[in-house]
């Protein structure tokens, strides 16, 4: 199979590879739509995050969807042909977080392109059959790669505790604060402001969930919550002071790995502060937002690729009213590479 390769040093390479063997109850998928995270083009600009570095090869790619085209030992024959969405992780099922139901903080986790893991840059890829869901014949395969951040977006609503009739700030109209807009309507917020930057991702906002938009450092009346999804320490301390009391912030965004917050409010207005890791059982949630039209993921796609171009798609962020780049690896060069954006 054919496979996009990061090397040591950001040199990428289409490399042929061979084909994965499913273990004892995994399915083999033949990848048909991956989409591009901050994370893969911070790999591959920086070679490091944190304490995850690159260095020896890695295939990049983690939200993916596909066909099972093979299984393995005491998986059943008849999920081959299934049209599935990777949930890209493989807990440890015996560690204590898992078995507390929190299997995304399990200290033993392999996740997809978090070195030294591959992930789903490559014509075909192995995972847990309980982590290949099912997809719906109205899901496209480039919805089904975006049920991972989407993901990200319902477990960050979820610690928000945002309800019917709350109101919530989301600084940052990326991807993710996009979604987590989405997310919110979807949950019965009626007031959904969105701070961010750039018009016409403000204005992407408004389209796509938000009920009002403001550049960063207007104020903001008192909100119930807070979900950073920009990662800027100015974004995180105005979230916090836009807070009532007993309001919830909930950090998504990676940014500084230190930042300084205002403690005597969070204490005297009794805030609740708290990060967001991944998620844990959010693809039936996902899936029911995306069937009903309640998340429109489509909307967000504003680059396609093929595994030629895969660096290309890295740098796509770079690109004015860039939101979200996918990358179809059964093809060398897509043919639709920029469609229009909102």
């Amino acid at each position: 199979m054919r496979a996009s390769v990061l090397h040591p040093g950001g040199h990428l390479a289409v490399e042929d590879r061979p084909v994965p063997r499913p273990g004892q109850g995994e399915v083999l998928v033949q990848v048909t739509a991956v989409g591009v995270c901050g994370s893969d083009a911070h790999y591959y600009r920086h070679g490091r995050i944190g304490d995850y570095v690159v260095d020896a090869p890695i295939v990049l790619g983690h939200e993916a969807a596909g066909v099972i085209v093979d299984v393995g030992h005491d998986v059943p024959r008849s999920r081959i042909g299934d049209r599935v969405s990777i949930e890209p992780q493989t807990p440890d099922p015996s560690s204590d977080e898992s078995r507390r139901g929190l299997y995304n903080l399990c200290p033993h986790m392999r996740f997809f392109a978090t070195p030294p893991v591959d992930g789903a840059l490559a014509e075909y890829v192995t995972i847990g059959s309980a982590f290949a869901h099912r997809i719906a014949d109205q899901v496209t395969d480039e919805m089904a790669a975006l049920f991972e951040p989407l993901s990200v977006a319902i477990a960050a609503i979820r610690k928000a505790e945002v309800g019917m009739g709350d109101s919530v700030l989301i600084a940052g109209a990326g991807p993710i604060g996009l979604m987590c807009a989405q997310v919110a309507a979807a949950a019965g917020a009626t007031r959904i402001v969105v701070s961010e930057p750039d018009e016409r991702r403000r204005a992407t906002a408004m389209h796509l969930g938000a009920t009002e938009v403001l550049e960063p450092g207007h104020p903001v009346k008192p909100v119930a919550s807070f979900i950073d999804a920009s990662g800027v320490p100015a974004a995180v301390d105005a979230g916090i002071r836009s807070l009532r009391p007993a309001g919830r912030a909930v950090l998504v965004g990676m940014g500084a790995d230190e930042m300084t917050f205002p403690v005597s409010l969070i204490q005297n207005r009794e805030l609740i502060l708290t990060g967001v890791f991944r998620y844990a059982n959010t693809w039936p949630a996902a899936a029911a937002l995306v069937e009903s039209g309640r998340v429109d993921l489509t909307a967000m796609i504003t680059g396609r690729y093929g595994l030629d171009e895969v660096a290309e798609a890295l740098d796509a962020d770079r690109r004015p009213g860039s939101i979200k780049a996918v990358i179809h690896p059964g093809v060398s060069r897509h043919p639709d590479p920029q469609p229009s954006t909102l």
